[in-house]
């Protein structure tokens, strides 16, 4: 096997690559997962998918199972025989496919591209080698799923693949008694990666869904992050609640950011807040908040451990901290247009921009993936980087995500995704979400520049959030 294709790639300097998000992408990387089916991989394929474009690193993954039923609707366990010539090779076209694919994203400017497929065998993984480093000059990362625990496998097949479109409207045991056939087509051809033989590859063997792990030749930085971020997921059954404070004296003005104490209905809501606590009979609970007064003051009555992180402080809005949106128009014209033209990347002079918030909550996400069941109690734009990792969304729908004062949004991980329910709690606060005009322009007037800020509460009566408008 050639390696030195391998070692003059050119750097390529991520898009998001400033002094908010300073990792740097050597070359493009094909992500390839290994390991026999009910391992996880698709799991892990797709959390990893959704966390790099998190971070702003443009991942894309190719599930050759797709390819596999766009071509055919054959889903039987015959059709994954070895000696089933006809479908092997159908198979095989299937992740030539996805191959082709997702080095072609790679050629189009994509950074990572994740082939989830078993590629079990050694001449398989010979293949994607001349195919992505020898032939284009990509780098290669296995990732192999090794588990040899039944209540696992068992557990990954009920949940996942008895529902997937293999085994739609079968009923379940016999989709169950399919699907270990098609496990034991594999078996009897599985070649796991193994140091004396694959020691010139880069890897990591994940065994039993995190109960240890083996990593081999990591090759740079990005590696490094993929591996990091594998060894903190887990799939143990837990909830995430996120909620913003309670309503604030500053909300009650139309003022950004601050540090000022709950409204009236601020103190109302963290109240309120507790006793939904203690109906939900969360176990294991733990409350994380910012280090400002208004998160602490809404934890505050929750029974249960709490820590303080800075992470978790609202966005920095510098010489606009405090403004109203009238005010900014008014002082800071140009800014306000340019931040209405590319929200997510647009910093506040001497504070932040969204792109450094979800640089600095980063850490957040990793303990958040270790975690059990945790309260975030944080901030409207905190709340959104959140919200948006556990949704998949993307940097622009991220910025206009809306996440309303009182009311607490359960995240509850699920087999592929995130099952998300928005919990009003029936007190009234004001309305802080403001959607992107539509004249962005320098040039604009104020009016047009206003035009989607909500009604200044100190003005104007405040408005009420009905369950609706969640």
């Amino acid at each position: 096997m050639r390696r030195d294709s391998c070692k003059c790639e050119p750097l390529r300097l991520n898009r998001c690559g400033t002094a908010s998000c300073p990792h740097v992408v050597q070359a493009p990387t094909v992500i390839a997962m290994v390991g026999l089916p009910a391992r996880g991989k698709t799991f892990m394929s797709k959390k990893l998918t959704r966390y790099l474009n998190w971070i702003g690193i443009r991942t894309k993954a190719f599930n050759v199972g797709d390819y596999r039923r766009a071509a055919t609707t054959e889903k039987c366990h015959d059709f994954f025989r070895a000696d089933n010539i006809e479908a092997e090779d159908l198979r095989n076209k299937c992740a030539l496919m996805a191959i082709d694919d997702a080095c072609k994203f790679l050629r189009d400017g994509g950074e990572v591209a994740v082939v989830d497929a078993t590629n079990t065998t050694r001449d398989r993984r010979k293949l994607l080698v001349e195919l992505i480093c020898e032939n284009n000059n990509f780098k290669l990362f296995f990732v192999e799923s090794i588990c040899d625990d039944p209540e696992i496998i068992e557990a990954n097949i009920l949940e996942v693949k008895v529902c997937s479109p293999d085994y739609s409207g079968m009923d379940k045991t016999e989709a169950m008694q399919d699907f270990l056939q098609r496990i034991e087509h594999y078996r009897e051809h599985y070649e796991s990666m193994d140091y004396s033989y694959d020691k010139n590859l880069s890897f990591i063997q994940i065994f039993n869904q995190g109960e240890r792990f083996l990593v081999n030749k990591l090759a740079g930085h990005l590696q490094s992050r993929v591996v990091y971020y594998l060894m903190n997921i887990h799939v143990l059954p837990r909830t995430i609640y996120l909620t913003r404070h309670g309503e604030s004296q500053m909300n009650l003005q139309g003022r950004i950011g601050g540090d000022s104490d709950l409204s009236t209905r601020g103190w109302e809501y963290a109240n309120a807040l507790a006793k939904f606590v203690e109906q939900e009979k969360i176990p294991n609970l733990r409350v994380w908040t910012s280090e400002m007064k208004r998160t602490m003051q809404t934890a505050q009555h929750i029974n249960a451990p709490k820590a303080h992180w800075k992470a978790l402080n609202e966005i920095d809005a510098g010489i606009c901290e405090g403004m109203t949106y009238e005010e900014i128009a008014d002082k800071y014209p140009e800014e306000f247009a340019k931040r209405d033209q590319d929200k997510f990347h647009y910093r506040y002079p001497t504070g932040e921009s969204y792109q450094d918030l979800v640089s600095r909550l980063e850490p957040v996400i990793m303990e958040l993936e270790r975690q059990e069941n945790v309260m975030v109690v944080c901030h409207q734009a905190v709340a959104r980087c959140l919200l948006a990792y556990f949704q998949d969304k993307t940097s622009e729908d991220l910025t206009y995500l809306k996440v309303p004062l009182h009311t607490v949004i359960k995240l509850t991980p699920v087999a592929y995704g995130c099952r998300v329910e928005f919990k009003y709690l029936n007190i009234e606060a004001v309305n802080t979400h403001r959607e992107k005009p539509k004249n962005v322009s320098l040039n604009r007037s104020k009016e047009e520049a206003l035009s989607t800020v909500p009604p200044n509460p100190a003005v104007n009566d405040v408005e009420r959030h009905s369950p609706g408008e969640r």
